[in-house]
Formats: C-alpha cells, sequence, structure tokens
C-alpha cells in the first residue's frame, strides 16, 4: 500500500502518516487486530455503547432539535472536492505552521470540557497524544484536570487554553496567569456559550455534571482565587463538593453574564500583558460583522465554529459562516474552523473555503470514551492517516494548492431532513 522506499518518506518534516493504512492491512498476519472501526458512525454507535447515559447525552446532544448540528454536517456534503491527476504528490508534506509553531497537520484538538467523564483518564491523556502527533491542543476552562496537571501531560507540545470568561475579573486573571505560567501560548475566548442552551435530553435527566458527581473539578480547586471566594462563602469543597460546583459554574463559567465588545477589549489587553503578547483569539465568530469587529479590536485570530450545534437551533452551518467570513477578511486575520467536522474531506473543505486550520472535537472523544489514551491515539492517527491518502490520491501535493479551486460546490438549498439526528 506505500513502498518502504517511496522517496516522500525521507522528504517530509513529518512521519508519513499514510503508513498507517499498510501498517493495519498487514497487521492480522502478526495476530493484531485493531481496538474498533475509526468510521464516524461505527465510532459514535461504540461510544455510546461504552458510555453512562449521562456521559453519552454530554458528548452528543444538541442545541433544540438539532437543526444547526444537522447543517453542519449537510454544508459539507454541499461542496465536493475535484481531483486533479498525473500531479506530483511525492514531495507532499503534511505540515503547516500555526502562530509560529510548526504542526504536523492542520488539524488541532477542540477544546472539550471535563474529560473525566468520558475515561478516568481526561485530558491527561488526550494532552499527551497531541504532543506525541505534534497537533496543537486546547484545554477548556470546564476540564476536569487542572491547567498545571495537562501543561505537564502536554510535556513541550503546542497548547492553547480556551477560556470561559469569568465576571468576576480578578477570577478571570488567575486563570490566565496560571495558563501562561504552564505553558500555554494563546487564548481563546469562547464567545457563544455564557450560558447552556436548552438541550431536552440534558435538562430531562437533570444531567450537569458539576452539580452532581463531579463538583467544582481539579482547575477550581487548584485556583486561590476560587478557594478564597469558597471561603468567603462558608463553602467546604470536601465536604460539600456539590455546592461548591455549583459556585464554580454558576459564578465563573456558565454563569449568563453576556460578553461584550468593550470588555473583550480589556481581556485582550490583559492576556497581551500577562502573557508578554501571545496571540488571543475569538472562538464563536459566525457573523462577517462580528469577524471584522474582531480585527478591529486587535484579535490575532477567530475560530469559526457554532459550538457544534450545543448553542443555537437552527442557526447558520459553520461552514457557509466560514466561506463568507473568509471572503471578508480571510487577508487580515488568521482563520480557524471547528464544527462538524468527521472526515478528512471535511477537514480539505474547511481549507479550500480559506480556514488555515481546524479543530476537531467530537472524533477524539469518542475514542477517548471507548479505550481511553489508546482509543485517542487510534482515532487521531487514522484521521492523519485518511487527509494524507486523500490529498495523495485526490492530487495536491502542498496545503496551499487547497484552495477555492480544488472544489465544486452546489447550491444552497433548504432540505428537510429524515433524521435530525446525523452523524
Amino acid at each position: 500500500m506505500s513502498d518502504l522506499n517511496n522517496p516522500n518518506i525521507a522528504i517530509r518534516s513529518t512521519p508519513q502518516w499514510a503508513l498507517k493504512q499498510r501498517e493495519m492491512f498487514w497487521a492480522p498476519n502478526d495476530g493484531i487486530f485493531q481496538p474498533f472501526d475509526t468510521e464516524p458512525d461505527a465510532l459514535k454507535a461504540k461510544a455510546k455503547e461504552r458510555l453512562t447515559e449521562q456521559g453519552w447525552l454530554y458528548a452528543a446532544s444538541n442545541a433544540g432539535i438539532n437543526w444547526t448540528h444537522y447543517a453542519n454536517r449537510t454544508a459539507f456534503y454541499r461542496h465536493r472536492i475535484i481531483p486533479r491527476m498525473l500531479r506530483d504528490t511525492n514531495t507532499r508534506d503534511t505540515a503547516t505552521t500555526l502562530f509560529g509553531h510548526k504542526v504536523s497537520a492542520p488539524i488541532g484538538f477542540a477544546p472539550v470540557g471535563i474529560n473525566r467523564i468520558y475515561h478516568p483518564t481526561g485530558e491527561l491523556s488526550v494532552a499527551k497524544v497531541a504532543q506525541e502527533l505534534n497537533l496543537p491542543y486546547c484545554l477548556s476552562s470546564a476540564g476536569s484536570y487542572s491547567i498545571e496537571a495537562v501543561g505537564e501531560a502536554n510535556k513541550d507540545g503546542c497548547r492553547f487554553f480556551q477560556l470561559y470568561q469569568s465576571p468576576d475579573d480578578e477570577q478571570c486573571l488567575s486563570m490566565l496567569e496560571r495558563a501562561v505560567e504552564s505553558g500555554f501560548t494563546a487564548c481563546i475566548l469562547t464567545t457563544d456559550t455564557w450560558q447552556l442552551a436548552w438541550r431536552h435530553h440534558d435538562v430531562n435527566i437533570g444531567n450537569y455534571a458539576f452539580y452532581h458527581e463531579h463538583g467544582a473539578g481539579d482547575i477550581a480547586l487548584n485556583d486561590p482565587v476560587f478557594l478564597k471566594r469558597l471561603k468567603e462563602a462558608g463553602i467546604d469543597h470536601e465536604k460539600d463538593p456539590k455546592r461548591a460546583g455549583q459556585k464554580w459554574m454558576d459564578e465563573n463559567i456558565w454563569h449568563g453574564h453576556a460578553h461584550t465588545w468593550e470588555k473583550t477589549k480589556w481581556l485582550i489587553k490583559e492576556w497581551k500583558r500577562i502573557s508578554g503578547g501571545k496571540p488571543f483569539l475569538l472562538k464563536g465568530i459566525q457573523s462577517v460583522r462580528d469577524a471584522k469587529k474582531a480585527v478591529e479590536i486587535g484579535c490575532d485570530g477567530i475560530v469559526v465554529s457554532n459550538h457544534a450545534g450545543r448553542q443555537v437551533d437552527g442557526a447558520i452551518a459553520s461552514l457557509d459562516a466560514l466561506e463568507k467570513i473568509c471572503d471578508a477578511v480571510g487577508d487580515q486575520i488568521v482563520i480557524t474552523y471547528d464544527s462538524g467536522v468527521r472526515t478528512a474531506s471535511d477537514i480539505f473543505k474547511a481549507l479550500a473555503l480559506g480556514a488555515r486550520f481546524v479543530f476537531v472535537g467530537r472524533l477524539w472523544i469518542y475514542g477517548l470514551s471507548i479505550q481511553g489514551e489508546i482509543g485517542v491515539r487510534h482515532v487521531m492517527r487514522a484521521l492523519l492517516a485518511e487527509f494524507d491518502i486523500l490529498v495523495n490520491v485526490s492530487g495536491y501535493a502542498t496545503l496551499e494548492e487547497i484552495d477555492k479551486e480544488a472544489i465544486d460546490s452546489l447550491p444552497r438549498v433548504a432540505i428537510m431532513p429524515t433524521d435530525a439526528h446525523i452523524t
């Protein structure tokens, strides 16, 4: 499947990820079988089988009746790759740079909260695999392991800190200081989730782990400002972890206090001061007007995202937003993408529409749920192999060649889905 003497293997700055296919085809001869199938529907089904009802809903629930989730997937279907033939892809390489970090591919780990729900090793396993594969890792400030522990697990990897901005400025700055001290090299402010959307299945069973078994989590309980706030409120987190968790979430994470552009200017200034000028991004941008405003106030980048359909039911597909935003400000700011990504072709299409980088979430969550660190590694190595093979067989030797000329786009049409729970 891939000649071990192929010159591409030697000239690349990254491993030839495509070799995983050869390895997997040969493995049965050595009595080795894969831990699970990485096809997205099979992956999803296996994760659902392994998780509790609560864990599954936290991974899979979307806002309302899933219209935005469905829009994300159908938007990818609308764009088709145009394969090119007789092109010298023997010279290909998947490596790229993001904010000065040379990484293995234009693929990163999106921030996802409370990974202990999926596996006891949680964020530690994910951060470790990200470092091994030389892919950017984003830690959610709603995570379950401490900022410091995740930084140690990621070693010399490229890591960014996703912030749910507390209305308590002292608490907010404490989080940023800890992130910088732990080697996180960019701040990503999530702008679309200062309050959780209405998610029918979650509210029906009271599925909010921070109010129940997980409490405040290690990020909160290793924070000096939050410990001070607990003391001021007379809450002993060891005796009453649920009350501590309630205070952490209600006052600092999904608190219901809307973000503003003016406050974001203050946050950028403070992050730049604390970090020594490291990049600042806004996540959740869907509007061209908001993208232009992000440029105006001095953001280094944006993540075009609708939170994978988990926040505004009936919203624009993130991929459709990406196309418009890249046309408007693509030459002025670093534009990255997430939402609805399931395959290498999805990544290709987002790059073709103008994204510099693509973050994935649910794929590695499912892998973590099924088999912890092994599962995350298996899913992400398979995705890297799929992407490497895709650019090879479709005739694109460099990432720069993947542009709008590489895809054919069907007209936007409204289609009533037969199954809104589409993968």
